[in-house]
């Protein structure tokens, strides 16, 4: 059995192979929130376009949460799924909306983190993931978003274990790595993941952990 690795290990070997990491803010909270909802369950590309022309036809928040279902569901037709993701995106923004009087979430990056996580979990339909996603890439929060690459190779390397789910391992993988390491710790698993550790027929012979690696005599059978 080879040695158990830690995070810290892990982002010491992956840094060589992925580069420096700079975070930059790609939206604000709000935006953030609704560009997650369009991502699920689609590529990076198609929700891309998808917020790019919801945007585009309404140019604001506010008109979006003001707007038809149907007239927002049009919009975002080319990202998938969009008579389920719709109806969300209007609900949710209208709840801020009440909420907080405004679509400024920029208060959240002066709470505890964790009081800010779960502000946002109180929205209807946000989970850990997507609270962890507005707080990281929106405010440059050290929070840790854990998506289906992340939780394959957290797992594979033990730093989860094999009865931990993806909502927890969010609070688990987290606090392995100083605060200023989360952001970068998120982007190496989840490049590893695409590139190296893919979920068939990972490129095991192209791993710098392979070595080290619980998971490796399995996944070469």
């Amino acid at each position: 059995m080879p040695p158990s690795l830690t995070a810290p290990r892990v982002m010491e070997a992956l840094a060589p192979e992925y580069g420096p990491i700079e975070w930059a803010p790609r939206y604000d909270p709000a935006s953030e929130l609704v560009y997650t909802i369009l991502s699920q369950h689609t590529s990076d590309l198609n929700s891309g376009r998808a917020f790019d022309s919801l945007m585009a036809t309404f140019d604001s928040l506010e008109a979006i949460a003001d707007a038809p279902v149907e007239a927002i569901e049009e919009a975002i037709r080319m990202g998938g799924l969009a008579r389920q993701k719709a109806p969300r995106i209007k609900a949710v923004l209208q709840q801020v909306r009440q909420e907080v009087g405004s679509f400024d979430l920029s208060f959240l990056a002066e709470m505890p983190l964790d009081e800010a996580k779960a502000w946002l979990k109180r929205l209807n339909g946000i989970g850990p993931k997507t609270a962890a996603i507005i707080l990281c890439f929106s405010l440059g929060l050290p929070a840790m978003p854990v998506d289906t690459h992340i939780f394959r190779v957290a797992r594979r390397l033990g730093l989860i274990g094999p009865k931990v789910n993806a909502d927890k391992a969010h609070d688990i993988l987290e606090p392995m790595v100083r605060p200023e390491d989360v952001f970068p710790f998120h982007m190496y698993l989840i490049r590893h993941g695409r590139q190296v550790c893919k979920a068939q027929r990972p490129r095991c012979g192209q791993c710098v952990l392979a070595q080290r690696c619980p998971a490796r005599p399995q996944l070469e059978r």
